[in-house]
């Protein structure tokens, strides 16, 4: 970057505008823009076909993998340190090494101007194109000294479509689209072990969730109470979405398109399906313990007919929108894995995260209140010399986390630093919470399930929710 003036110089000398720049892996140009004459707007562009750097027309709109547009107001400042001429010089660099940032398209670009441009009016624009998903991209810079560096200050960062960002800066120096850490590659390197983990995770899960179910529709179903039958029904709703999970790579191998939407949607109903379990499962408590006293007519086939068709019209709604298609996830062996989900991130994060964030606030309060009256129960038993020990507690604690759905909001805590942790630990959780449930069921479903109605099989088709709520602490308390 350094020796551009004695290239211009040659350019002056034998009166040429431009010339093409190649060393080694580092390609570019030089454009010179005469004295006395007037300064004018240029568009520059990489070509990846011809793996050169051109000056090409400012107001052509053809596809390239990056161009800047380079204001006049930029030339009329490097005409005033550079004696009347005005030059920009455009190398393009292979990523420079910086292990902690992920550089867009694995380049950097260089741009001077034998002069110090910055707080310009009129942006330098660049507009990068790239055809691999990306996170959050951000515009930055390097100053070109010291240690590599980057900086967002002077540029602005602008997502034009899911293939297309535009950089506007106001000054000049390297430049490079960094991706931050929610990006595919950062995580391409634990793949492999997080598939594996879940791939046990979810086979333990089916295994110990068809023993529960098993052991309630064969041997405990004249016991069967309405809590019991929320969380059969929460079972089922876990179990088809381990098997679904388990089956979607072997689906979308077989590169059958309508096999994979099926899977595909299967997958997500049962996914929403569970979180609408989960929301009635803290919906069922709070009638029980909060409110009381609450007749509903025909409560267990109304919450069922609920918990099973609320989901139905999203996952239609998708499919008619095309939002389940084949995707490829990135991994350091080279096996990159197939599996058929949503594509689409819009669709994702309003249908996905959207509902579940609406469960999530929803389970939250209800658990605070449960938790509130633990506390409050525990301080009236210790004065009665009857307090329970907390390991009791801390268990009913946990539980209520399983059955709320809780773990599952781990997720939204993968950002920055514990990106990768809270990956290991929501796959930990979510993945072996069928296993995790079936311990609740077996070992303390008496205690604490077994006491949520009094009525254990009601032959009326009404169903009156009424208990003190200080004595159905005391029942989840011992």
């Amino acid at each position: 970057m350094e020796k551009m003036d004695s290239l211009v110089e040659k350019l002056e000398k034998s009166n040429i505008s431009n010339a093409a720049i190649v060393m080694g892996d580092i390609i570019g140009v030089l454009q010179r823009q005469a004295k006395n004459t007037e300064s004018k707007d240029i568009k520059i562009c990489y070509s990846s076909n011809q793996n050169m750097i051109n000056v090409v027309d400012k107001n052509l709109n053809a596809d390239f993998p990056w161009s800047v547009n380079v204001p006049s107001e930029a030339f009329d400042k490097s005409r005033l340190e550079n004696n009347g001429t005005a030059f920009v010089g455009v190398l393009r660099f292979l990523n420079m090494g910086n292990k902690n940032d992920i550089v867009l398209n694995n380049e950097v670009y260089g741009i001077t101007m034998g002069a110090n441009i910055s707080n310009l009016t009129n942006k330098i624009e660049m507009i990068i194109q790239h055809s691999v998903p990306v996170g959050e991209a951000s515009c930055s810079s390097w100053d070109g000294k010291g240690n590599l560096t980057w900086t967002t200050s002077g540029c602005k960062t602008e997502k034009i479509n899911n293939n297309t960002i535009k950089c506007s800066c106001s000054h000049l120096t390297f430049f490079a689209v960094l991706m931050s850490l929610p990006d595919a590659n950062i995580t391409a390197p634990y793949v492999d072990s997080l598939s594996f983990i879940t791939s046990i995770g979810c086979g333990i899960s089916m295994f110990f969730l068809s023993v529960a179910l098993f052991m309630h529709f064969l041997l405990r179903k004249a016991k069967s109470n309405q809590a019991t039958k929320i969380l059969m029904n929460m079972f089922v709703a876990l179990f088809l979405l381990n098997l679904s999970f388990l089956s979607n790579e072997s689906v979308a191998n077989t590169d059958v398109n309508v096999a994979c939407i099926l899977i595909a949607l299967l997958m997500h109903y049962s996914m929403l399906a569970t979180f609408t379990w989960f929301f009635i499962q803290a919906l069922h408590m709070y009638l029980w313990l909060i409110r009381q006293n609450i007749t509903i007519t025909n409560y267990v086939r109304k919450i069922t007919v609920f918990g099973w068709t609320f989901s139905a019209p999203i996952v239609v709604a998708v499919v008619s929108l095309g939002g389940y298609k084949s995707l490829t996830i990135t991994t350091t062996s080279g096996k990159n894995p197939k599996m058929c989900w949503i594509t689409d991130p819009l669709i994702h994060y309003i249908v996905n995260v959207g509902y579940y964030a609406l469960v999530f606030f929803f389970t939250t309060g209800v658990f605070i209140m449960i938790v509130t009256k633990i506390v409050q129960a525990r301080h009236i038993k210790a004065a009665d010399g009857k307090r329970k020990t907390f390991r009791k507690q801390l268990m009913m604690v946990l539980s209520l986390f399983l059955l709320f759905g809780l773990t599952w909001a781990v997720a939204f805590f993968s950002y920055g630093a514990m990106l990768i942790p809270s990956y290991y630990i929501f796959t930990v959780l979510n993945s072996f919470q069928g296993f995790f449930l079936f311990l609740y069921y077996y070992h303390i479903h008496n205690d604490v399930a077994g006491n949520f109605s009094d009525d254990p099989e009601s032959s009326s088709s009404t169903t009156t929710i009424v208990q003190s709520g200080m004595n159905a602490v005391e029942n989840i308390d011992n």
